[in-house]
C-alpha cells in the first residue's frame, strides 16, 4: 500500500489537475506545504513508479493508474465525512481534517462496512460526488451560483469545503444543501449578489456565491 506522503501526494495532484488543470511542482508544493525540492524529488520518484507524467513546460499529470489510486483514496475520504456528519453529528465544517486522518487507515471491510451503514450514499456533505468502488465519477450539472440570472430561483447542491470559516458563515445565512434560494439582484459594481434565503434577503460577496453551486428550479 502507498505511504500517507504518497496518497497526500495523489490525491492533491487530482485535485490541482482537476480545478486548474495544470499542476507545477510550484503549485503542489504551495498546496502541501511543503518545499519545491521535496516535492520535485517526490515528482520524479512518482514518474518513475509509472503514477504520474512530469512534462517540462506542461507540468504534472496523473496516469491512468494514478487517477485510480487518487479515486480511491477520494472515495475513503468522502465516506469518512459523510460518517461523520450522518453517524457522529458533526458539522459539515468540522470534518475535513478529522476525515484526514482515517482515509489513509481505512481497510477495504471497513469502508463496504460504512458504505453499506450509510445506504451508498452518492455525495458528501458539501455535495461533492462520492467515486464508486470501480473509481466511476458521476458529476452533477450544478454550476456556479455566479452564472445564475437576476431573478430566479435555484437549489443549493454544492459548496466548496476548501475553507471552514466559508462553510461556518454560509450556515449562518441559512444555505444548506437541496435549499431554495432566490436571486434578487446581481450588484454589477462589485459582483456581489442580492439573495433570498428563508424569506430573508442577504447581501453575498463575490467570494461566497463563488463557492456556491446550484441548479435552475423549474
Amino acid at each position: 500500500m502507498p505511504s500517507e506522503q504518497i496518497e497526500n501526494y495523489i490525491k492533491n495532484i487530482y485535485k490541482l489537475q482537476s480545478n486548474e488543470g495544470k499542476v507545477t511542482t510550484s503549485s503542489l508544493s504551495k498546496n502541501l506545504n511543503i518545499s519545491p525540492a521535496s516535492v520535485s524529488e517526490m515528482i520524479k520518484k512518482l514518474a518513475e513508479e509509472g503514477t504520474l507524467t512530469h512534462t517540462p513546460y506542461k507540468g504534472v499529470e496523473l496516469t491512468g493508474e494514478g487517477k485510480k489510486l487518487a479515486l480511491r483514496i477520494i472515495r475513503k475520504h468522502r465516506l469518512w465525512e459523510m460518517f461523520l456528519v450522518e453517524v457522529l453529528h458533526f458539522k459539515w465544517d468540522e470534518i475535513d481534517h478529522e476525515a484526514e486522518r482515517f482515509e489513509h487507515i481505512m481497510s477495504d471491510k471497513m469502508e463496504e462496512k460504512i458504505d453499506h451503514v450509510l445506504g451508498h450514499p452518492l455525495i458528501d456533505p458539501h455535495g461533492d460526488p462520492i467515486p464508486t468502488k470501480e473509481g466511476e465519477l458521476i458529476c452533477s450539472m450544478s454550476f456556479p451560483l455566479t452564472d445564475a440570472d437576476e431573478g430566479s430561483t435555484v437549489r443549493v447542491m454544492r459548496v466548496s469545503d476548501s475553507n471552514s470559516e466559508l462553510l461556518q458563515y454560509v450556515s449562518s445565512i441559512g444555505i444548506t444543501l437541496n435549499k431554495q434560494i432566490v436571486v434578487k439582484q446581481k450588484m454589477k459594481f462589485d459582483n456581489s449578489m442580492l439573495l433570498k434565503i428563508n424569506d430573508k434577503e442577504v447581501n453575498v460577496s463575490p467570494t461566497i456565491i463563488s463557492s456556491i453551486f446550484v441548479e435552475n428550479v423549474a
